[in-house]
C-alpha cells in the first residue's frame, strides 16, 4: 500500500534542499469568522485541533525546493489537516505558489494527498478549483512544466486539477485515485477503478513509481522538462541553430506559428541512423517483405540506439492505451527530445490520441520531437470505430500542421496508409533502406481492383512504395545510412 505521509515527510522523501514560504505571504485571503464563511458550528475548533494535530496552519505548505539538482516550486498537501482538504486559504496559498513559479520561471511539482473540497466552506471552497485551474492554464501558457506526484488518498477537485490538470502523472503503488472519494463511490463499486493501478491501466496516469525511487524520478522528468535544468543546452535562434542534415522541410509551413511559446525555435532533431539493412529493394514486393520480416529492428531498438536515457508518458487521459505506440521525452547529447514511435503493429485510437497529447506537450515546452513511423495502418475494427479512431487520427494530423517546435520523422518498417501518415512531419520525413509507405496495402489494392492474388507484386511496384521512389516522388528528404564504425 501507498505510505500514508505527511505534507513535510512527503517533501522530505523527494528533496535535497527545501525552503518555505512565508505562510504570512502566501496565505493573503482574508481569514472569515471563527467558524468560516457559512457559520458552520465547530468548524473554527476543527481547525484549531487539526492545526496542534499536524503543526500545521492550513492544507497545503509550499516552497522552493531542489530535486535532483532542478529548482522547482513544491505544493504538498497535509492529509492530516481536515483531509488535505482546500479551502479559501488554501487556495490562496496554491495561486500564490504557482504566482511565484510563473515569476520565477520554475516548474511546478504537486505532492498531493486530498479528500476534496472543504464542506464547511460550501461554495467558497467549492470554486477555489476555478481559481487552481486558472493558475494552471496561465503556467501552461507561459511554457512551464507541471508534475504531479498523485499520493494517498487523491479525490475530488484536487485530483481534478493539480492532479489530472498536470503534464506529467506520477502515482505512488496502491494509492486512491478518483474524483470520487471511498464514501460516495456507488456501493457495488469496483475498487480497482479508484487505484493507481487501476487509472495506469484507463491511461489516466503516466507511471506508478515505488516511494524508493521517487526523488530519482521526478529528478529525471524534471531535467527533462525544464530549459534550466542542468546538462540541458539553451537552444539557439533558430537564425543560427547548427543543423547537421539537408531538409527542406525544416522550416515553420506556410501560416505555421514561427516559435514556441519561449520565442525561440530549437534545433531540429538529427534523424536516427539506419540499424537494420543498408540495401535498397528491387522492388516494391522486395521493399514490403523487409519492412514486414520479424528480424527487421522495430521502435525500441532505435529509441534505445538514439537517446542516453528517457522517460515516457501512458495513456490518451480519455480512458484508453496502446502498447503500439511509445511517447515520452529522453536526453541526447545533453539536449531533451520529445519522441513518438509507433511499434510495428496496428495504431488504435489511444494511442494516435497519446501522441497528439505529447506533441502538443512539447511544444508548449519548446521541446523538439521525433516521430517513428511504423505501422501496418490505422486499427479498423468495430471497437476501434466505436472509440473514435477518425477523430483520435485526425487529432494528430492537428497537431502536427499546428505544431511552432521542430518535428523530425523517421520511417523505420511499414508505412501503412493515414495512419501512418498521422505520424509523419510535412516535410521533414526520412526513411531507412528496410521500409516502405503506400498509400493502401498492396494487398487491399489488388483487391479493390478485381485482381487476383498474382497480381499483388505487380500492384507494389505500381505504387512505387520502396524508399528510392518516395525520394524521386518528394515524400521523403532522404534515406539514411547506417551509423559509421566507430
Amino acid at each position: 500500500m501507498s505510505p500514508r505521509w505527511s505534507a513535510r515527510e512527503a517533501v522530505a522523501v523527494v528533496t535535497e534542499e527545501f525552503t518555505e514560504f512565508s505562510p504570512d505571504d502566501v496565505s493573503t485571503g482574508p481569514p472569515g469568522t471563527d467558524d468560516g464563511p457559512l457559520g458552520w458550528d465547530g468548524y473554527g475548533a476543527a481547525r484549531q485541533r487539526a492545526q496542534e494535530r499536524t503543526g500545521e496552519r492550513e492544507s497545503v505548505i509550499s516552497g522552493i525546493a531542489r530535486i535532483g539538482g532542478v529548482a522547482a516550486v513544491l505544493v504538498s498537501f497535509e492529509f492530516g489537516f481536515l483531509g488535505g482538504s482546500l479551502g479559501e486559504r488554501t487556495g490562496d496559498r496554491l495561486v500564490a505558489a504557482y504566482t511565484r513559479a510563473r515569476e520565477l520561471r520554475l516548474p511546478v511539482v504537486s505532492l498531493i494527498a486530498t479528500g476534496g473540497s472543504r464542506m464547511q466552506e460550501g461554495m467558497r471552497a467549492l470554486t477555489q478549483l476555478q481559481r487552481v485551474a486558472a493558475q494552471s492554464a496561465l503556467t501552461r501558457a507561459a511554457g512551464l512544466p507541471q508534475i504531479a506526484v498523485v499520493r494517498d488518498p487523491t479525490t475530488g477537485g484536487g485530483w481534478a486539477t493539480l492532479g489530472a490538470g498536470a503534464d506529467v502523472v506520477l502515482a505512488l503503488p496502491g494509492a486512491q485515485i478518483g474524483f470520487a472519494g471511498s464514501r460516495v463511490r456507488p456501493a457495488d463499486a469496483d475498487p480497482y477503478a479508484y487505484s493507481a493501478e487501476g487509472q495506469l491501466a484507463a491511461g489516466q496516469i503516466d507511471a506508478i513509481v515505488p516511494p524508493d525511487r521517487l526523488r530519482t524520478t521526478l529528478g529525471r522528468w524534471l531535467r527533462l522538462l525544464t530549459p534550466e535544468a542542468p546538462g540541458r543546452e539553451a537552444p539557439e535562434p533558430v537564425a543560427s541553430a547548427p543543423v547537421d542534415f539537408t531538409s527542406a522541410g525544416n522550416a515553420p509551413a506556410a501560416g505555421r506559428p514561427a516559435t514556441p511559446a519561449g520565442g525561440i525555435t530549437p534545433p531540429p532533431p538529427p534523424p536516427p541512423h539506419a540499424l537494420g539493412s543498408s540495401g535498397l529493394p528491387a522492388t516494391g514486393w522486395a521493399a514490403v517483405r523487409a519492412a514486414r520480416d520479424e528480424r527487421r529492428p522495430r521502435a525500441a531498438a532505435y529509441l534505445d540506439a538514439y537517446f542516453d536515457w528517457r522517460e515516457e508518458i501512458s495513456g490518451d487521459r480519455c480512458g484508453g492505451t496502446d502498447p503500439g505506440i511509445r511517447c515520452g521525452f529522453g536526453r541526447r547529447d545533453g539536449r531533451t527530445i520529445a519522441f513518438a514511435a509507433q511499434c510495428g503493429t496496428a495504431v488504435r485510437p489511444a494511442g494516435f490520441r497519446t501522441a497528439a497529447r505529447l506533441i502538443r506537450m512539447a511544444d508548449r515546452l519548446g521541446i523538439p520531437v521525433l516521430t517513428l513511423v511504423d505501422t501496418p495502418g490505422a486499427a479498423n475494427d468495430p471497437d476501434a470505430e466505436r472509440a473514435g479512431a477518425g477523430a483520435a487520427i485526425a487529432d494528430v494530423f492537428a497537431a502536427l500542421a499546428s505544431v511552432r517546435t521542430p518535428v523530425t520523422s523517421l520511417l523505420i518498417g511499414e508505412g501503412g496508409s493515414g495512419g501512418a501518415l498521422a505520424l509523419a512531419a510535412p516535410g521533414a520525413l526520412w526513411a531507412t533502406p528496410d521500409s516502405y509507405f503506400s498509400v493502401i496495402a498492396p494487398e487491399s489494392a489488388a483487391a479493390i481492383l478485381k485482381r487476383d492474388a498474382h497480381a499483388v507484386r505487380d500492384t507494389a511496384d505500381q505504387l512505387r512504395l520502396r524508399p528510392q521512389d518516395l525520394l524521386s516522388l518528394g515524400v521523403i528528404q532522404g534515406i539514411v545510412p547506417p551509423a559509421p564504425p566507430e
